[in-house]
C-alpha cells in the first residue's frame, strides 16, 4: 500500500474568497470563522491511541502541519507554509465532565461553545481538537475545530470520510507517510511567488478585454446579456430583500448551541408528498420554527412575513481539488408567515430553484480578487454588509452514510456548528446514517431564550414531518 499522503487541501495559495474571510476577522471579532464538529462516541478512546491517530492524520493531510503566511509587505494574498514549530501537544487536548448524568448536553455544549468562541492562534496550523470524557455510559465526545479558510462543509465531509475507519479494530495495513519536511521561509522564493501570482492578473485582464472587443461585433445581444448578468449579480451579492426581523435585530459576539435529531427518511418522504426536495423540507422546517419563536416572544407574524435567509449552494465540480471553499450564497425571502407547511415547502422550493438558476450565482468569485486587496477595515465593511443582513443562514451537508469509527469508538452522531458572520442564527444539518444531526449556532443577543427556541425548532420540524403520517418525532438533545 502506498505511503503517499492524501491530496486533500494541497493547493498552496489560498483563494481570494478565503483571503477575505481571513482578513475580515482580524479587524472585527464578529467575523471569526471557526467550524466545529461534535462527534458523540459510544465509548472513550484510549488516549495514547488517539494521540497516535491524530499524529497519523497530520501526516496523511500535511495541510494540518501548515500555517498561513502573509506576503512580504502585505502585498498580494496570503499562502500556506509548513509550520517549523508544529506541536501536536498544543492542538490536541482532553477534558472530563465531572459526573455527568443522563442529561449531559448542557455541560458538553458549554464546553463546545467556549471552545469554538476561543480565537485561533494565527501563527499556528488552523485546527484544534478536544476529547471530552465522562459522558454517561462510558461514552465520550470528540470536538474538532477547523478554520473556515481551510474548507467548507463538503470539504469537511471529504476529509472525515478519508480519515475515519470503517471498523472498530486497528488497521495495521494503513499507509504511514512520514512527517513532511519543514523548511524556513525563503525571502527570495516569496518575492518570486508574489511576482508570479500578481502577474497572473495581466492575462486575465487581457482575456476580459478580448471578450469586450468580441462583444462589440454583436452590440445589441452583448448589451442585453450584460444587463441580465448585472441584474443577477446584484441579486446574488446583495443582502436578501425585505426588512430584517425586529425581534432578531440585536447582535453580539456570544454564541449558544442547540442540537436536534430528525429522521432522514421521514423528512425526505415528507418533502416528496408535495414534490419538494429534502433541502426544501429542511429550510421550510426552520422557517416554521422562527414563526413559532416570534409568536412565543410576543411578535405576531402576518401571513406575508418573510425572514431574510441565505442558503450556501455547493458549486464544486468534478475535478475540483479536495478541501478549500467552493460555494455560493442563494438569497431567499424566507416565507416565514406561511403557516401551512405544504405551501411553505413549495414556496421555498420555487425560490431555491430560481436562486440556483441565477446566471451570476458564482459572481462572488468574480469580485473576490478585487475585494481581497482592500484594506482590512474597508474589507470588513464590505464583506460584513453582505452577511449581516441575514437573519438566518441554513446549510445542508450530506454526511457519512456508513458506520465510522475513531480509535475503536463508534461515531453515533455528528453535530455541525458553523460560524455566525453577523446573522442571528446559523443552522446546519449533516446526515449521519439514517439520521439528520441538526446543529444550531445562535447569537445570544438575538435569540435570548434558548430553551424556547429549541422547542420551536422541534415543532417546526414536526409541522413538516406531519405531511408524512407515521413520521418519528424530532428529539432535542438534552
Amino acid at each position: 500500500m502506498s505511503d503517499t499522503p492524501l491530496a486533500w487541501g494541497s493547493v498552496r495559495e489560498i483563494s481570494s474568497f478565503e483571503t477575505m474571510m481571513w482578513r475580515a476577522e482580524a479587524d472585527d471579532a464578529r467575523f471569526r470563522s471557526p467550524v466545529l464538529a461534535v462527534e458523540l462516541l459510544d465509548t472513550r478512546p484510549d488516549w495514547d491511541r488517539l494521540l497516535a491517530a491524530v499524529d497519523w492524520a497530520t501526516r496523511m493531510v500535511p495541510r494540518f502541519r501548515e500555517r498561513i503566511r502573509e506576503p512580504l509587505g502585505g502585498l498580494g494574498t496570503p499562502y500556506w507554509i509548513h509550520d517549523v514549530e508544529f506541536d501536536l501537544h498544543y492542538h490536541l487536548r482532553r477534558v472530563r465532565i465531572p459526573g455527568a448524568g443522563p442529561d449531559f448536553w448542557p455541560e458538553l455544549s458549554s464546553i463546545a461553545e467556549q471552545f469554538m468562541m476561543t480565537p485561533f492562534d494565527r501563527e499556528r496550523p488552523l485546527w484544534e481538537a478536544t476529547l471530552v470524557e465522562g459522558l454517561p455510559g462510558g461514552r465520550a465526545a470528540f470536538l474538532l475545530k477547523l478554520h473556515h479558510v481551510l474548507t467548507d462543509g463538503m470539504g469537511v465531509v471529504q476529509l472525515l470520510s478519508q480519515l475515519h475507519s470503517r471498523k472498530r479494530e486497528h488497521d495495521e495495513e494503513k499507509p504511514q507517510p512520514p512527517a513532511p519536511a519543514t523548511e524556513a521561509p525563503d525571502p527570495l522564493a516569496e518575492v518570486d511567488r508574489l511576482v508570479r501570482r500578481e502577474a497572473g492578473i495581466v492575462p486575465a485582464t487581457v482575456r476580459a478585454a478580448r471578450d469586450v472587443v468580441g462583444a462589440l461585433t454583436h452590440p445589441l445581444s452583448a448589451a442585453r446579456d450584460s444587463a441580465r448578468y448585472l441584474e443577477s449579480a446584484l441579486r446574488v451579492l446583495s443582502p436578501p430583500p425585505g426588512t430584517g426581523s425586529e425581534l432578531l435585530r440585536p447582535r453580539g459576539t456570544s454564541w449558544r448551541f442547540v442540537a436536534l435529531d430528525v429522521s432522514f427518511p421521514d423528512l425526505r418522504a415528507a418533502a416528496k408528498t408535495v414534490g419538494g426536495s429534502f433541502n426544501d423540507a429542511y429550510v421550510a422546517s426552520l422557517l416554521g420554527a422562527f414563526r413559532r419563536y416570534h409568536e412565543e416572544m410576543g411578535h405576531p407574524v402576518p401571513g406575508d412575513a418573510v425572514l431574510r435567509t441565505s442558503v450556501p449552494v455547493s458549486v464544486r465540480r468534478p475535478g475540483d481539488a479536495d478541501g478549500g471553499n467552493r460555494w455560493a450564497p442563494a438569497r431567499l425571502r424566507g416565507p416565514m408567515g406561511i403557516a401551512d407547511p405544504a405551501a411553505r415547502l413549495r414556496a421555498v422550493g420555487e425560490q431555491m430553484r430560481a436562486a440556483r438558476e441565477e446566471p451570476a450565482l458564482e459572481s462572488p468569485d468574480v469580485v473576490a480578487p478585487l475585494l481581497a486587496r482592500l484594506p482590512g477595515p474597508l474589507l470588513t465593511l464590505v464583506a460584513g454588509g453582505s452577511t449581516q443582513g441575514n437573519d438566518l443562514q441554513a446549510s445542508n451537508v450530506p454526511g457519512l452514510r456508513a458506520e465510522a469509527f475513531l480509535c475503536g469508538a463508534r461515531i453515533e452522531r455528528v453535530y455541525p456548528f458553523a460560524p455566525l458572520p453577523g446573522c442571528a442564527a446559523m443552522i446546519t444539518v449533516v446526515t449521519h446514517g439514517e439520521l439528520c444531526c441538526v446543529g444550531a449556532n445562535i447569537d445570544a443577543a438575538a435569540i435570548t431564550d434558548r430553551d424556547t427556541f429549541a422547542r420551536c425548532l422541534a415543532e417546526g420540524f414536526s409541522e413538516v414531518l406531519a405531511l408524512h403520517p407515521g413520521s418519528a418525532e424530532p428529539v432535542v438533545v438534552a
